[in-house]
């Protein structure tokens, strides 16, 4: 079986991995630079900070092995259990989240070793149709980028019915940690702010460098021009940590960065497939199990 699969963020690296454990010739297209998606770090004058997803949350049997094995080989730790919760500021227990000391796309280029990856390659219609042997197309991505592809009716059905909310990662570096024993928060009922994540606490060498995401409604307002966020963002960190200005503000924009969760695993119709975290609740989790679900079904020629 030969296999395109479209996008080389997570559901999509868990999907060709899955394929070719299982036997299946696999090639993974990507129009970025890198491997990872939302599972993003950043470079930032030599270090890197984590700018997509905040944390993993293992729940699931098979995706609970998988980070276990990114742990025995020191890729991911356990972070914390507790994050603080706005108004307020009072501790709040969970699951346990789980960082990576080298950033959480380091999690996607171990999934990506060894697969046959082309990046910095756009498509404007599905391979398919660009005289690529494939029996089968997966597109790993949100429902709106698919649609760009011009796929099939009931992959446009699947994901014409996502509702996706976009995202403004600001990263926040300050001359010194001067926010305690912080971790983590969610914002509640917030203009500005959904969550903050203390970064050098998360990534584990304690650079005073705080992560904030911003509201959907904000991100929308400022998509044309992300950077003008960034000091919103800023203003509105310090204000409810009681922080000075921070020495550097950098921005990243995500458009398509929360789904409503949604069910199904993924989409199909013929041999074209949809899969990705709008299957699910939106976590990376859903993401991985997603691909792999989609994985599964071809080998075992479900539709």
């Amino acid at each position: 079986m030969d296999v395109v699969v479209v996008g080389a963020g997570i559901a999509g690296l868990s999907c060709a991995r899955a394929l070719v454990d299982g036997g299946a010739r696999v090639r993974v297209v990507e129009r970025g630079r890198v491997v990872g998606g939302r599972l993003a770090s950043k470079r930032y004058d030599g270090r890197y900070a984590d700018i997509g997803a905040a944390y993993l949350v293992a729940d699931d049997p098979a995706f609970e092995a998988q980070v276990a094995s990114w742990e025995s080989r020191g890729l991911a730790r356990p972070w914390t259990d507790t994050l603080r919760v706005y108004p307020g500021g009072a501790p709040s227990s969970g699951p346990v989240r789980w960082a990576a000391p080298g950033g959480l796309r380091s999690l996607a280029s171990d999934l990506a070793d060894g697969l046959d990856i082309a990046l910095n390659t756009s498509l404007d219609a599905l391979p398919v149709n660009a005289n690529v042997d494939a029996d089968a197309v997966v597109l790993a991505m949100p429902g709106p980028q698919a649609l760009r592809l011009n796929p099939p009716p009931g992959i446009v059905a699947a994901a014409t019915a996502q509702t996706w909310h976009p995202v403004i990662a600001a990263v926040l570096t300050y001359p010194s940690r001067a926010w305690g024993d912080l971790r983590g928060a969610f914002v509640n009922e917030h203009p500005v702010l959904a969550t903050v994540c203390d970064d050098g606490d998360r990534r584990g060498d304690r650079a005073p460098v705080l992560v904030a995401h911003s509201t959907a409604t904000l991100a929308a307002a400022h998509l044309d021009s992300p950077a003008t966020a960034g000091p919103i963002i800023a203003d509105a960190v310090g204000e409810l940590l009681g922080l000075p200005a921070p020495a550097r503000i950098d921005v990243h924009r995500w458009t398509y960065a929360q789904p409503e969760p949604r069910s199904g695993g993924y989409a199909v119709d013929g041999d074209v497939w949809l899969c990705g975290d709008a299957f699910g609740r939106p976590r990376v989790q859903t993401a991985w199990l997603s691909g792999r679900a989609t994985a599964q079904a071809l080998l075992g020629g479900a539709r």
